[in-house]
């Protein structure tokens, strides 16, 4: 299994599979993950939900060779848009552990968590210019609140990758951890969650959120609008077919 979920003393674990292909994320996976958090939202046997990949990488983010396949310009009918809907409506909340690299969606999933541990070996990237694309997941209206708008343009616009370090100064993580320490310990601040009053983590939780729900919702239709049209362009075409054919992509004919 590509995704693998599981339940222990309160805590649904879901965990990227594939390390073959980086843990490239397939439209089956995005699935396999949407439908674990809604599961989890009925489930009172679930009162926190933790996040992981393996720890020499999180996830390469979109498998592009399946993402090319499944490509459609009519964004709301694909599993990845029903992940980011359950993922940003989650009432319970989601704690991430982040080794290795985080790259495109697995970067921007991040900023709907609620509590993000990286290990010091981690390392993010949101490249979506790179690939002839827009930001995804709200990114274009959360990562500004988190680390400024000059900052958050330096990651936004030229898509380059940074250090768990710079991560943490930017507001992405709440903590960065020895490689060796992460998973235990994000074990445990999910443990103590799942001890907590589940009705006090919800309030708290809507509280917290609530005032700009409206706004990443709004921001996440306009994104995958833009997103959706640019997939079928020139410069999506020659970035994807590029990095599938281990070549640096010449956009330069484009203007």
């Amino acid at each position: 299994m590509d995704i693998l979920t599981g339940k222990a003393k309160g805590i649904l674990t879901i965990e990227f599979n594939r390390p073959q292909k980086k843990n490239a994320i397939t439209t089956a996976m995005y699935q396999a993950m949407a439908d674990a958090i809604v599961g989890a939202e009925s489930d009172e046997q679930v009162r926190a939900i933790l996040i992981t990949g393996k720890p020499e990488i999180f996830t390469a983010g979109n498998d592009l060779d399946d993402f090319l396949k499944n490509a459609s310009t009519e964004m709301a009918d694909r599993p990845v848009i029903q992940f980011m809907l359950a993922l940003s409506a989650a009432n319970k909340p989601v704690i991430a552990a982040v080794a290795g690299n985080a790259v495109g969606i697995g970067t921007t999933m991040l900023m709907h968590c609620d509590m993000v541990y990286a290990a010091d070996n981690a390392k993010f990237a949101m490249p979506f210019t790179q690939l002839g694309l827009c930001p995804e997941f709200a990114s274009s209206l959360l990562f500004p609140q988190m680390a400024g708008y000059p900052r958050a343009a330096e990651k936004l616009l030229l898509g380059e990758a940074f250090s768990a370090g710079e991560a943490y100064e930017l507001g992405l993580v709440s903590r960065v951890l020895p490689e060796a320490d992460l998973l235990s310990f994000a074990q445990n601040q999910a443990a103590k969650l799942a001890a907590l009053p589940a009705s006090s983590l919800r309030a708290t939780k809507h509280l917290m959120k609530n005032g700009q729900a409206a706004s990443v919702a709004a921001r996440m239709a306009e994104e995958n609008k833009h997103f959706g049209a640019m997939l079928g362009s020139p410069e999506a075409k020659e970035a994807m077919t590029a990095f599938l054919e281990k070549r640096r992509p010449d956009f330069t004919r484009f203007s």
